[in-house]
């Protein structure tokens, strides 16, 4: 599978893209590449040659993926529900998982699915939006917001 390609043509006719309808190429193309940019192995942005280079075909995927998806109900921490199309990134993690990534989650720390947190993160009360890349060693500090496809390098 070719994601690029058929994301590049899938945003085309994004108008005609609905959350219901049988789209399996585009639908598997794009959950694919939100998967990738959930765990770093691509990102929206990326240094060449000394220059910042925007993958668009990404950013299309991101804005494709809420045309496909319809707001659900979701849980969070028992505390708060959300009417929202993106999972929490951290909701299915359990402990185990937590400690691998050395990251630190304080109450209040909110991140999409589709966002990368490198590792030995702190998350202070805040939120990371899909799409952005947190490097490792940074701290989100208290009420940061992390936008949709921001770059955030190491040890910020």
């Amino acid at each position: 599978m070719d994601a690029q390609k058929i994301i590049e043509a899938a945003w085309e006719h994004r108008a005609n893209l609905a959350a219901g309808a049988e789209l399996g190429e585009v639908r598997a193309a794009v959950n694919d590449t939100i998967a990738r940019l959930d765990a770093g192995a691509i990102r929206v942005a990326s240094r060449e040659g000394g220059q910042w280079v925007v993958h668009q075909w990404v950013k299309k995927a991101v804005l494709l993926s809420f045309r496909l998806h319809d707001n659900q109900l979701m849980e969070a921490g028992g505390y708060t529900r959300f009417f929202d199309k993106v999972p929490l990134k951290y909701s299915a993690w359990d402990e185990t998982a937590l400690r691998a990534s050395g990251n630190r989650v304080v109450p209040h720390a909110l991140v999409r699915k589709g966002s990368f947190i490198g590792a030995n993160v702190v998350l202070m009360p805040s939120y990371v939006n899909i799409g952005a890349y947190v490097d490792s060693g940074t701290m989100v500090d208290t009420w940061a917001t992390v936008g949709s496809c921001a770059q955030i390098g190491k040890n910020v």
